[in-house]
């Protein structure tokens, strides 16, 4: 198979040698099971070091497209879309009872250290600096154009995410989404819930009205019999690391969600808290990016990343349903302040927030290898 490497593009070798395998994977051109060329072999058809092929290889192995054997080879893993017919109306499971509930119920990765305060309180000397008197000012309903713009440009150059600032919504926090989500969405709906899962998800969508149905987790996310099982029109899930069982969704199951939400003309809502503090060299893929028009609302947070008192979410939109989506909440204010707001531009902007998530990956990969 030939492989197109643009060496004069600003992505780096690997990741575009990575992307050109991961294509072949999932369009068929390799099977479930099929070996694929040695990394020499790869390196050489691509034009690239062996070292670049290996660090492909490995980051499709992170992710669950392949399988990497000792003294065999690379092969696929990557399991091919299902169908998933609707199913049995009466079988919604009830609450679980008595959820284990924690003072601090947030999914367990811990960062290797805090946002460093003396870049933070450097970056909101600037930000008073910058923006003076602007501080003061009315935030529009859904975030100000500046931090809008800025995690656009974030989400593209890490998470491989591309939309415009018109599809972003600033919020103060996850909590105020997934309500914001059951108004957008609607109560009519039954919301297909990860079981076990953060409990806040399941209170905020019954304080809602909301009706929530319960899928057991398997080793790598919701399996398929769950999926076939259930009625819902809406699916929250949390691919990276799932609070409290820390499962994450592999490559197979990700497509899987996105399948099933598309034969159901249902919804999924990624809830992708803690992703930026993976393992791997890159950040993880989203299920977002494999269906970023009609299906998928994506949901981070930057109280894992900066600070537990920064209440800064963002709630990205499918591009063929902003417009109608933000039409059902207009009536909202933005819940962040203003400074609050101009803080996270300056930190993503002027880098510091892509410096310390990078520092913390180095040293997650560190502890992982002592």
């Amino acid at each position: 198979m030939n492989y197109h490497i643009d060496k004069n593009a600003p992505e780096a070798a690997y990741l575009q040698l990575y992307r050109s395998i991961r294509e072949a994977i999932t369009d068929g051109s390799y099977r479930c099971g099929d070996r694929l060329p040695g990394k020499r072999a790869i390196a050489e058809d691509a034009g690239v070091s062996v070292i670049t092929a290996e660090h492909a290889l490995q980051l499709l192995a992170d992710e669950g497209y392949i399988e990497l054997r000792e003294r065999s080879g690379s092969y696929v893993a990557f399991q091919p879309d299902e169908v998933f017919p609707v199913g049995d109306p009466a079988e919604v499971r009830p609450l679980p009872e008595d959820p284990e509930e924690t003072e601090d119920p947030l999914p367990a990765v811990i960062p290797a250290e805090p946002f460093p305060f003396s870049v933070l309180s450097r970056v909101m000397r600037r930000t008073l600096s910058i923006y003076g008197e602007k501080i003061l000012v009315r935030s529009p309903a859904f975030g100000l154009p500046e931090l809008r713009l800025a995690v656009t440009a974030y989400l593209g150059r890490s998470r491989g995410i591309r939309v415009s600032p018109e599809q972003i919504l600033i919020g103060s926090g996850s909590e105020y989404f997934y309500g914001m989500l059951v108004q957008m969405l609607g109560r009519d709906r039954i919301y297909g819930l990860e079981d076990p899962s953060y409990p806040q998800i399941r209170k905020v969508y019954a304080a809602n009205g909301a009706v929530c149905d319960f899928l057991k987790m398997g080793p790598d996310g919701i399996p398929s019999s769950e999926l076939k099982r259930t009625k819902a029109g809406v699916l929250h899930v949390t691919p990276y690391h799932s609070y409290p069982t820390g499962v994450t969704a592999s490559a197979s199951r990700r497509h899987k969600y996105v399948e099933w939400a598309r034969s159901r003309s249902a919804f999924l809502i990624e809830d992708d808290v803690d992703s930026e503090f993976t393992m791997s060299s890159k950040a993880e893929d989203t299920v977002f990016s494999l269906e970023p028009e009609r299906t998928v609302f994506y949901l981070n947070t930057l109280t894992r990343t900066v600070a537990p008192s920064i209440r800064v979410a963002y709630l990205v939109l499918p591009s063929a349903l902003a417009e109608e989506m933000k039409a059902r909440v207009a009536f909202y204010s933005c819940s962040v302040p203003v400074y609050t707001q101009y803080l996270i531009t300056e930190l993503i902007s002027g880098g510091e927030f892509e410096r310390h998530i990078n520092h913390v990956r180095r040293q997650l990969r560190s502890a992982r290898q002592n």
